[in-house]
């Protein structure tokens, strides 16, 4: 069976990511013993992945760049902002052991939506955090192997998602 609309796809892959002219940094390794496993088209996955393993069939190795247009998007400067470093304190205290450049710290906006941030740098007023997604500006490489696909079922359909153990047909 090819890869196609309403399939459920299960993959071993590699992603490599880097910006544009600079080294490349693997990012992710998915092996057959927890392969990734999507109903295609349901808008799960980032766009140019699923564009690239269309019709594709169980057995087939696939090795594709994804433009961050069709992944992540590019960065966006407005996600990169400055936050009184008092929020962070927890007991009048701050943990600078949390609050470290490169450290990704869950946060929650004014409506309580959950966001999570990356410390860029901080003084002693202000915090300098990025929300941008770690992949942002990124362009991604992806080798892999199909390693099953099967038709989702209608209660698979109906919630969005694979049922079991992922249901590979090999």
């Amino acid at each position: 069976m090819k890869i196609e609309q309403n399939s459920v796809v299960s993959v071993t892959y590699n992603l490599k990511a880097g910006i544009a002219g600079s080294p490349v940094e693997e990012i992710e390794s998915v092996d057959e013993s927890n392969p990734l496993v999507f109903i295609f088209g349901s808008g799960m996955m980032i766009p140019g992945f699923e564009t690239n393993l269309n019709g594709l069939s169980n057995g087939d190795t696939f090795s594709f760049s994804i433009q961050p247009e069709e992944a992540y998007g590019s960065a966006d400067a407005t996600a990169v902002i400055k936050l009184p470093i008092e929020i962070f304190k927890v007991d009048n205290v701050i943990d600078f052991e949390v609050l470290k450049t490169g450290n990704i710290l869950p946060m929650s906006d004014n409506e309580g939506n959950m966001l999570r941030g990356k410390v860029l740098g901080f003084d002693d007023k202000e915090v300098t955090m990025d929300f941008n997604h770690p992949l942002a500006g990124m362009d991604l490489h992806f080798t892999g192997s199909v390693v099953g696909v099967r038709p989702a079922t209608i209660e698979e359909l109906a919630h969005g998602h694979v049922h079991g153990q992922g249901g590979v047909e090999h």
